[in-house]
């Protein structure tokens, strides 16, 4: 029989309640509404169990491999010590935290700033801009079998990236936000909150790494999160790139708030860590919204990619569109989990959910399981899932041209993720995804 210690130590890990009091000693100064919510969220995560078997959230999952064990809460760094790149993200402006803390800002453009936008570390809204903060930070509850690490996440973010963009305002050029794990066991808590209000428009980059002095095969723990507002009218485009270490367990929690006849559209590129769980919610909470939600993975050697979605339609005249294309090689790993849930007054809702598989290897495994909850009559909702492998004589068609099985094979998927990539606008995040992906097929 085990002991309370023992049992304890398989709820917490290496998140001790030493390790939590530390936290709180480093973000003493914060108010103490947010640290009366950490320090709630830290109580449901000790009480919540690690997932299991029988747990339809975690379906298809390798649960087995889930660990708390042998992270840290890392130390401090500089910028000039970080291998960094600054890449399609020019003139608006930047943020780069790292292990958890704010280690350099470029600050906005200042025709922006005149204008009333706010781009700044997550701390310093806390403190000068509180009352946004509360209304919109993980207002979301976590809603895919993942309370336990969404509570950890809540409890342990210490510092991420704060951008409000006021009525009427357009935050043209795109907003830069790098967030950095550096060191062998770092654990990291990433975060990212915009808010635009009515027919604000704004668009943020947001790139996600493990330091390269690290080492490719750096054991960390990823827990972030970010969430998305956009108020009557607004217009917000959110492209990711996530690239930890293959040996990194990640989790991300992404919410979408979309009001009347708002638009989100949503791209997240999946490379890195050894397990990644990534959940997105969608929420078309009046008349006319509309979210686009977009992902491109990328899978190689022994990869898990765990992507569940929700998308919910509580007004009328509300769409959705969900398109995301999984491309496997070796012996990877795919789970796809989506549903539409259109409310009973949610009349003349347009939802649409595809998940493509393009499996490269007779070895990948892709798991698809997409779902409709309808309780409106009057709507229009499309769901459907499809794996295949590349098309021979395409493939042939290159290689008689003496181009090689390789480049061949680059291309052709290339093809496969440009419907994707093809909906960004700006040409310099469009490049900048497209050349992370040529960099992943040569690693």
């Amino acid at each position: 029989m085990s002991s309370p210690v023992s049992t304890l130590s398989k709820l917490t890990g290496s998140f001790t309640a030493e390790a939590f009091a530390a936290h709180l000693a480093r973000v003493a100064h914060l108010p103490s509404w947010w640290l009366d919510r950490q320090r709630a969220a830290y109580a449901r995560f000790v009480e919540l169990p690690m997932p299991k078997r029988t747990d339809e959230g975690w379906r298809f999952s390798n649960y087995t491999a889930l660990t708390l064990d042998g992270f840290q809460l890392p130390p401090a760094v500089k910028a000039e010590q970080i291998a960094h790149r600054e890449i399609g993200v020019t003139g608006a402006g930047t943020l780069l935290l790292a292990n958890n803390r704010l280690a350099q800002h470029v600050p906005l453009a200042p025709a922006l700033a005149q204008q009333g936008v706010i781009f700044a570390s997550l701390q310093h809204a806390l403190l000068y801009h509180g009352d946004l903060v509360r209304s919109h930070l993980l207002a979301q509850p976590s809603k895919f079998g993942s309370d336990k690490f969404a509570a950890l996440h809540e409890a342990f973010l210490e510092d991420g990236a704060f951008i409000y963009v006021p009525k009427g305002v357009d935050a043209e050029l795109p907003l830069g936000v790098f967030h950095y794990a550096c060191g062998d066991g770092a654990a990291v808590f990433p975060h990212t909150l915009v808010i635009a209000e009515e027919n604000a428009k704004v668009t943020v980059a947001d790139f996600f790494r493990s330091d390269s002095a690290s080492g490719a095969q750096a054991a960390q723990f990823a827990c972030g999160g970010n969430d998305l507002y956009a108020g009557h009218g607004a217009q917000v485009t959110y492209v990711a790139m996530q690239d930890w270490s293959r040996d990194t367990l990640s989790f991300q929690f992404n919410a979408i708030v979309a009001r009347r006849d708002a638009k989100v559209l949503s791209l997240n590129l999946h490379a890195g860590a050894r397990q990644a769980r990534h959940e997105s919610f969608s929420q078309l909470a009046a008349p006319g919204a509309h979210s686009e939600m977009l992902a491109l993975t990328i899978a190689h050697g022994t990869q898990e990619f765990d992507q569940r979605t929700l998308q919910i339609h509580q007004a009328p005249n509300t769409s959705s569109n969900l398109l995301y294309k999984n491309a496997l090689l070796d012996a990877a790993k795919t789970i796809f989990s989506g549903l539409i849930v259109v409310d009973p007054d949610a009349q003349k809702t347009d939802a649409y959910q595809s998940n493509r598989n393009l499996m490269l290897s007779d070895e990948a495994e892709a798991n698809s399981l997409p779902g409709l909850e309808i309780q409106a009559n009057d709507v229009r909702c499309t769901h459907g899932a499809t794996s295949a492998r590349i098309d021979a004589e395409q493939e042939f068609y290159l290689e008689s041209r003496g181009i090689r099985p390789a480049q061949a094979q680059e291309l052709l998927v290339f093809g496969f993720f440009e419907e994707v990539l093809g909906k960004i606008e700006n040409a310099q995040l469009h490049d900048t995804l497209a050349n992370i992906i040529r960099e992943k097929f040569k690693s």
